[in-house]
């Protein structure tokens, strides 16, 4: 064998066990979601639980400006993103007794469902969308 074959032989392995942990790596985190919690239910079902218990509470702006909200996300990871926000919004919804997802709840969940390091994403979204972010600091800092 030529040396340039075996370079090649050897680049490919590492490429493609570096593909298959990343991979693996991603099938774990969702394994792990799945795995029921205490209360019998995993993190997974309760944000389907969530979801569908506040589908009719969305209005139209809402759902537009979540859209707008979650548009930095790689497409790739999107639904997941729509899922797990939209979830945490229903929680706090539900929390509330509001009949409604309005703006402030809308915003307040995507703070808290949203890891820190986006949080400089969504405040440059909200600025774009002339929305005052004041009332939020809190949970920008408490995140």
């Amino acid at each position: 064998m030529s040396t340039g074959f075996s370079i090649f032989i050897v680049s490919w392995t590492f490429i493609l066990v570096g593909l298959l942990s990343i991979g693996g790596f991603f099938m774990f985190r969702k394994f792990l979601k799945k795995l029921p919690k205490e209360d019998g239910r995993s993190t997974l079902d309760w944000e389907e639980y969530y979801v569908n218990k506040t589908k009719h509470m969305w209005g139209v702006n809402e759902k537009k400006l979540l859209e707008e909200l979650i548009s930095p996300v790689p497409e790739l990871f999107r639904d997941i993103a729509r899922q797990k926000i939209a979830s945490k919004i229903g929680e706090i919804a539900i929390q509330k007794n509001r009949k409604a997802i309005s703006q402030d709840i809308l915003i307040e969940g995507y703070i808290i469902a949203t890891p820190k390091r986006d949080h400089k994403f969504l405040r440059k979204k909200l600025d774009e969308k002339k929305i005052d972010v004041t009332p939020y600091l809190a949970l920008f800092n408490e995140n």
